[in-house]
């Protein structure tokens, strides 16, 4: 019989959505794909000069939510680099941005 410490965890994520407090949509309209570009270089190992081009971390990455640009930020980011995740955190709390808590569970198809 498996043990309940056997069980994977689920990814604990939360979303800044590019929504302010009052409803108004954040701008610049590139926004996500700013931040999410400055936090690239956080978990990407394996990387070589040859495969040199912008890919974004696996912590730290665009998404659009119900039609709002947002940015899904996995909690694993605080334990690998607490400066990082306190800066992606500061960034939605400076611009007054929707933080969302929650799991994003993969497409039909796609493997967790």
């Amino acid at each position: 019989m498996a043990d309940i410490a056997d069980k994977p965890q689920e990814a604990r994520e939360f979303f800044i959505q590019g929504v302010t407090s009052d409803g108004r949509t954040f701008r610049p309209s590139d926004w996500a794909e700013r931040l999410c570009g400055v936090m690239a270089c956080f978990g990407q190992e394996g990387s070589n000069r040859q495969d040199a081009h912008l890919r974004y971390s696996r912590y730290v990455r665009p998404a659009l939510l119900e039609g709002v640009k947002s940015v899904v930020v996995s909690e694993d980011l605080r334990k690998i680099e607490p400066l990082a995740y306190h800066f992606v955190l500061n960034f939605a709390k400076d611009n007054d941005l929707r933080i969302v808590d929650a799991c994003l569970l993969p497409e039909p198809g796609q493997r967790a």
